[in-house]
């Protein structure tokens, strides 16, 4: 409330006292050249212009390649896990080039996880699993699930 307050008084303060001829008299005191506003010759200011743009294009291109290379990285992991796959993603990589591929690093994890699930689908893999298996555990949750099943199929049925 205080600041709607102090800006109707301010504004109505400035009308009264500037009278609206302040505005002129500083756009007549700036330079109409920028090249002279930022204290170099035209030349100069041309050529600073040049480097600017170029800075821009190669950020933009910078900019542009990481995004593509999370985009590959996305579509990896769609097809690792069979996620349905995004037009958006394809897009990306499509406008940095085709030449986008995973990031080194990327590179190595993907290739340890696969030496991984290879580990895990080989029978070797699937003996070791059943070593680490709790028997005594497992023995209990069957007896109960069967005596559970017991027991309903004698409330349902009279003959049992």
């Amino acid at each position: 409330m205080a600041f709607l307050m102090k800006s109707m008084l301010s504004n109505q303060v400035k009308n009264l006292g500037l009278g609206g001829g302040g505005e002129e008299s500083k756009e007549e005191s700036a330079p109409s050249d920028p090249a002279a506003a930022a204290g170099m010759t035209r030349e100069e200011y041309e050529e600073y212009q040049k480097q600017v743009v170029e800075e821009k294009m190669e950020r933009d291109a910078a900019f542009a390649q990481k995004k593509a290379e999370r985009a590959c990285l996305r579509v990896h992991l769609r097809e690792k896990y069979r996620l349905p796959k995004s037009e958006l993603d394809e897009n990306q990589i499509q406008m940095a080039g085709d030449d986008v591929g995973l990031p080194e690093d990327l590179q190595k994890m993907v290739a340890e996880d696969q030496v991984e699930e290879e580990d895990k689908d080989s029978i070797l893999g699937q003996l070791q699993n059943i070593q680490n298996m709790d028997i005594d555990a497992i023995k209990e949750k069957a007896q109960a699930t069967f005596t559970e099943m017991k027991q309903a199929a004698e409330q349902k049925c009279s003959v049992m």
